[in-house]
């Protein structure tokens, strides 16, 4: 059994190359950031590390050590 050849067609390629997405493609994404971000940023609930003064400490000596 012979394989069959493709020939080309007698249109010209076009010039420049065009892709279309589906909307789901762009919303996808975009809402995964969104969620993302506000998972990052919270609701306001961010608080100062003040439950371990040991590094408060090791920070302020370093500032002084530096500073001298």
């Amino acid at each position: 059994m012979a394989a069959r050849t493709h020939t080309r067609s007698p249109r010209p390629a076009p010039a420049g190359v065009e892709v279309r997405l589906p909307w789901w493609a762009v919303a996808l994404p975009a809402v995964a950031f969104a969620a993302l971000l506000l998972l990052i940023s919270g609701s306001g609930e961010a608080h100062a590390a003040t439950t371990d003064p040991a590094v408060g400490q090791l920070l302020a000596r370093i500032v002084g050590l530096l500073t001298l």
